[in-house]
This record gives structure tokens, C-alpha cells and sequence, in this order.
């Protein structure tokens, strides 16, 4: 499908990193030139462009008053993170359109190609913002209080841009339906190139603050020392171990030390734990005991965000995985846009795509061009069938 080649060629060297991963991080000269992007490709099909009051694009095909069928995605990444994860929603949504034009297809009802800003939270660190500011589930004003690690707020990122959740935008969504590469290896176990999406697990960040008192490495004596680096090592063994006790995942990825040099014994130690697991309370008691850990050395763990399990809408999975030739269900442990639209009472669901590597948020994610076509193919027809 030439539409699909030649969007993705467009897209490649955006936010590229020698790694050969990716960075496109919310408000910054990559996702400005991303969402340009997306307002051509929107422009080149005479689709109406819309910015909702949280700065997610929506580009409209047959708009009306009455509500219609979402698709699409994002566009943002997390550090040197993979091609798929977002673009492919957005590029497969796209080609989905040009398919449906070519076979001379008119949508009964309006649809949409979204790209929602800040799923991956990379840069001020909640997942999600731009819908959950869209939802209200997270507060304009948190939001704009955000800092990077350089300490630039979101609000000073936005340069007095309107921040807020707009109800009369997903006013006009009746359902959304996400396609997503998999972030996992359901469907290479399964041999299947597309699966429907039934729920998102638990999930959520925590950040660990770790006080200690700052010293000279060299003469220091070990007795004498309050070293939170030591905490930390403990806490990050602490979460592999709840996570295997407790049948879930925790993960420690992220960790600031001030004052970040190799001869001084730190005096904060800052780290990071996402959580997630099939069973929330599970997911919660990782968390209890990582806490108790943190106060027995004098810290303290603060939530940053937090979804619970979304299941998403029944009838409406059902209804594609038969129009899809009976396609396998599966539930997944990432984090999604679907999964705020869902629980803010939107009928949602997903698509998955085959990743043969397994790997997400990675270099290393991928996806055969058979399988995304097939996945567009998948797309067009449930727009077809929900739009008709």
C-alpha cells in the first residue's frame, strides 16, 4: 500500500537517536514537527483538523453533528523507544481511510484519526496526560505543575496554550478503536498477525524519594556514612522480589542522585517504580511492602498515577473479533489512550499487530510489513462496519 510506505518513509528520521531507538518527547521541536506532520497528512485528504482543549489532534472525515467512530493513536515516544509503539496507529489509520476511498466507501457517520499528545508521559511523567486531561482525569492545574528534569514546568512548555478537559469533543466519539503493534509475544505464539484487544491490566508510577547526607568519598569512613544509594539498590531488589511473590511486575527504570557526582556520597536518591500485575490488589501489595522499605530508611513513596483495570467494551470487542474471522482476544499489561477513553464510559477497544521480536519500548520493537497491511486491511473493516 503506497499510502503506508510513504508515511512511514516520512516519519523515519524524525526524532531519531544514534541508538537508533527514538525520542519525541511532548512539546518539543520533534512533536511540533509530528503534529505538522499529521495536520498535512490530514490537509492532503480535505480532513477537518481540530486541537481539543488538551492539545490532542482530531482530523475529521465527513464531520456531522452527530457522534463517530475514532481511530488513530500517538506519535511520542519514550527514550530511544521503537518505530511502532503510537506512529503505527496513526499511520494505519491514515491508510485505513485511503483504502476505504478506493473501494469507494463513504462513512454513513463521521470518523476521526486521532494522535494524542503525551501518551508516554517521557518527558513530565504521567502517562496518558493528553487524554486524561481531555477525560479530566488528570487536573489542568497538576498538569501544568509537571517538571522535566531540567525543571521547566508543562505550563511554561504550553506558552499560555488553553489546558483543559473537553467534554464536547468526546461528546462526538461513539466508540474508538486504537490499533497498537503488541507489546509482547501473544500473537507469535499464536501465529496470527492481528488480535482485538480486551482490557489493560492495573498499572501504575510511583516515585521513591531516598534522603541521605551528603559526604567526601574518599574520606568518609563506611560506619560513618548515610548512603540512600544503598537504599535504593535494596529497594530495586525489593521490587523484583514482591513482584515474584505477588504474581506481577514492577519495574525500576528511572533514578535521579543529587548531587550526581563520582566522588560525593549522595544526598537524595530519587528512583522510580512502575507496577502492574493481572490483579490490582496484587499490583497494590508490590507497592505496600516497597513503602515500608522506603519509611524503615526515612523516605517516602509519593503515586504519580495510577489506572485501574479497564476491561473494554464487550459487545464491541465481540463484534470485531467476528468481523475479524473469530481474531484472538487478548488482554494486555501496557498503558494506552483506549484505556482512559474506556473508563471514561467511551466504547473503546483495540487492535494488536504481530511483533516478532516480542520487544517494545526498545530499538529492537518491530513489525513485518504483511502484518501492518494486514492490520490497515483490519482497521478499514471495522470502520467500514461501525462508520456504515
Amino acid at each position: 500500500m503506497a499510502s503506508f510506505t510513504s508515511m512511514w518513509a516520512d516519519l523515519e528520521p524524525v526524532g531519531r537517536a544514534p541508538s537508533g531507538g527514538y525520542r519525541r518527547f511532548a512539546l518539543t521541536r520533534e512533536d511540533h514537527t509530528l503534529r505538522e506532520w499529521f495536520a498535512g497528512e490530514a490537509a492532503a485528504r480535505g480532513l477537518e483538523v481540530v486541537t481539543d482543549r488538551a492539545g490532542n489532534q482530531w482530523a475529521w472525515w465527513n464531520p456531522g453533528p452527530e457522534p463517530g467512530i475514532a481511530i488513530g493513536s500517538h506519535l511520542d515516544s519514550v527514550p530511544d523507544g521503537g518505530a511502532f509503539d503510537g506512529p503505527l496507529g496513526v499511520v494505519s489509520a491514515f491508510a485505513a481511510i485511503d483504502a476505504l476511498r478506493a473501494a469507494g466507501f463513504t462513512p454513513a457517520r463521521p470518523v476521526a484519526v486521532t494522535n494524542f499528545r503525551d501518551e508516554e508521559g517521557a518527558r513530565f511523567g504521567v502517562a496518558c496526560a493528553g487524554s486524561r486531561v481531555l477525560t479530566g482525569a488528570l487536573d489542568p492545574d497538576r498538569a501544568r505543575a509537571l517538571r522535566d528534569d531540567d525543571g521547566v514546568t508543562l505550563g511554561e512548555a504550553l506558552g499560555g496554550q488553553d489546558l483543559g478537559p473537553d467534554p464536547e469533543m468526546l461528546a462526538r466519539v461513539a466508540a474508538f478503536v486504537e490499533l497498537h503493534v503488541e507489546q509482547g509475544r501473544g500473537l507469535v505464539d499464536l501465529g496470527r498477525p492481528v488480535a482485538v484487544g480486551s482490557g489493560i491490566w492495573p498499572h501504575g508510577r510511583w516515585r521513591v524519594d531516598l534522603p541521605g547526607e551528603a559526604n567526601h568519598a574518599g574520606t568518609t569512613r563506611l560506619a560513618d556514612r548515610r548512603d540512600p544509594m544503598l537504599a535504593h539498590a535494596e529497594l530495586v531488589l525489593a521490587a523484583r522480589a514482591a513482584a515474584t511473590t505477588h504474581d506481577a511486575v514492577a519495574t525500576c527504570g528511572k533514578v535521579r542522585v543529587e548531587p550526581n557526582g563520582v566522588n560525593a556520597i549522595p544526598s537524595l536518591v530519587t528512583g522510580w517504580v512502575d507496577a502492574r500485575g493481572a490483579d490490582e490488589e496484587r499490583v497494590r501489595a508490590v507497592v505496600d511492602e516497597l513503602r515500608e522499605l522506603a519509611q524503615a530508611h526515612g523516605g517516602r513513596i509519593t503515586e504519580e498515577s495510577w489506572t485501574g483495570p479497564t476491561e473494554f467494551d464487550p459487545p464491541l470487542v465481540r463484534r470485531i473479533a467476528a468481523l475479524l474471522d473469530d481474531a484472538p482476544v487478548l488482554a494486555t499489561g501496557a498503558g494506552h489512550d483506549a484505556g482512559i477513553l474506556a473508563a471514561a464510559g467511551v466504547p473503546t477497544a483495540m487492535l494488536f499487530v504481530r511483533n516478532p521480536t516480542g520487544v517494545s519500548h526498545s530499538p529492537a520493537e518491530s513489525a513485518e510489513e504483511a502484518d501492518c497491511l494486514a492490520g490497515v486491511a483490519a482497521l478499514a473493516g471495522v470502520v467500514a462496519e461501525l462508520a456504515a
